[in-house]
């Protein structure tokens, strides 16, 4: 399926109201079952929440999950911790070459048993629940902060709570912060000092209801069609000001874009600043907020802004190489001069992009969403167009209110 975007003109103005948070959800539905059942509202309607719910309540032997990385690192340390039971976790043949080691290695020093279905490091993996007794690990800081925060969740169900020693600097930062404030809210303690992060034990239960904000990852793309259009006003439900999402950085990063955003009391207003002068060139270090990439450097593009954006380590072990995917899907659009390394990404201004593009997701849904506001100023064809429902379901049918021709 292809789906072919276009729009008669770049004035944009609507209200939307996104799904919960997909880090917040997946993160609170496993602290209740390390826990005890607290009501959570807003929930994602993302495939990558389902999944994991699906995955609680599942009483099969095999468990697949699919795309869902998320899933994936929190399942590990869940049924390595519940005792008597013995699963298969395995899922796509794109997770099956996504890395797990690290997060393996840390469960086995805990007293995990685990051993590997097919490749050593890699799932499928056979785990048999246990009693898991040690409370101390080390491990690398600049790994992905799911295997951290699986870890730090586990110390909420752990007796003597967990100690993990991160060897490094650590790489998204924020997400681990997120991990934090959600395990403090529902009565547990997390210390951090430095790279040494102690989960305390004695959980006490609030029975209290805990409510996710929207999704600021999937708000950036609409703060992308804001940059990208002449004049437009969109309204976002539900977020706040004091997000515990490290993504809220983007309506900082997109002032510089012309973006303004204005908080009200559970939303934000977004609009053109007609009188800003977008930047001759963005250089940016994403090592924090590394989802945000394929957003911003979509913008740059559309707005003729040299860019620069590095720390993007984690993009080459997600759903596809995120860095090679955008550097092709660029070039189709007649970029010429983009560099990439490991963990960056540069292409200069002004470069005249080609129209009527069709652009391969490589089932990411980070590429549909990102280059979708490309419609604002040229037509373009997006590939595989469902794969959106990984983490924003209703994506495109939020792009129709705001007035997207999608054929």
């Amino acid at each position: 399926m292809v789906y072919h975007l276009s729009r008669n003109k770049r004035s944009i103005k609507g209200v939307i109201e996104i799904g919960g948070s997909k880090s917040e959800s997946n993160r609170l539905l496993m602290l209740r079952e390390y826990s005890s059942d607290f009501k959570i509202t807003n929930l994602s309607k993302s495939d990558d929440t389902k999944t994991l719910v699906d995955a609680l309540a599942n009483t099969d032997k095999i468990i697949d999950v699919n795309h869902a990385g998320t899933a994936m690192r929190f399942l590990a340390s869940y049924y390595a911790s519940k005792l008597n039971s013995e699963i298969t976790l395995t899922g796509s043949d794109r997770m099956k070459n996504r890395p797990i080691g690290i997060l393996v290695d840390a469960l086995r020093d805990l007293g995990a048993e685990i051993e590997y279905k097919e490749k050593e490091g890699y799932p499928p993996l056979r785990i048999i629940g246990k009693n898991l007794i040690g409370n101390e690990v080390s491990l690398p800081a600049n790994i992905s902060s799911q295997f951290i925060s699986s870890l730090m969740m586990l110390g909420v169900k752990i007796d003597n709570g967990i100690k993990l020693n991160l060897e490094g600097n650590i790489t998204s930062k924020p997400y681990i912060l997120m991990t934090k404030k959600l395990i403090d809210k529902i009565g547990c303690k997390v210390v951090i000092n430095n790279n040494e992060i102690e989960i305390l034990g004695n959980y006490k239960s609030l029975n209290k209801m805990v409510k996710v904000e929207s999704d600021w990852s999937s708000a950036s793309y609409f703060y992308s069609i804001v940059a990208l259009s002449r004049d437009a006003e969109i309204t976002l439900k539900i977020f706040k000001k004091d997000s515990i999402q490290g993504d809220s950085i983007v309506s900082k990063i997109y002032q510089k874009l012309g973006v303004e955003t204005i908080y009200k009391e559970d939303s934000i207003i977004i609009s053109k600043n007609k009188n800003n002068n977008p930047p001759d060139r963005l250089k940016l270090d994403l090592s924090d907020t590394p989802d945000l990439a394929q957003t911003i450097a979509v913008s740059c593009l559309g707005l003729g802004i040299e860019c620069e954006l590095s720390g993007l380590d984690t993009l080459k072990i997600k759903e596809t190489d995120r860095i090679e995917a955008l550097k092709k899907e660029f070039m189709k659009l007649g970029v010429n001069d983009i560099t990439t390394s490991e963990n960056k990404i540069y292409f200069k201004g002004n470069q005249e992009l080609n129209d009527n593009v069709k652009i391969s997701t490589y089932q990411d849904h980070r590429m549909a969403l990102s280059f979708a506001p490309l419609a604002v100023i040229i037509n373009v064809s997006i590939e595989s167009p469902n794969v959106v429902s990984k983490s924003f379901p209703d994506y495109w049918e939020d792009l129709k209110t705001l007035g997207f021709k999608i054929n």
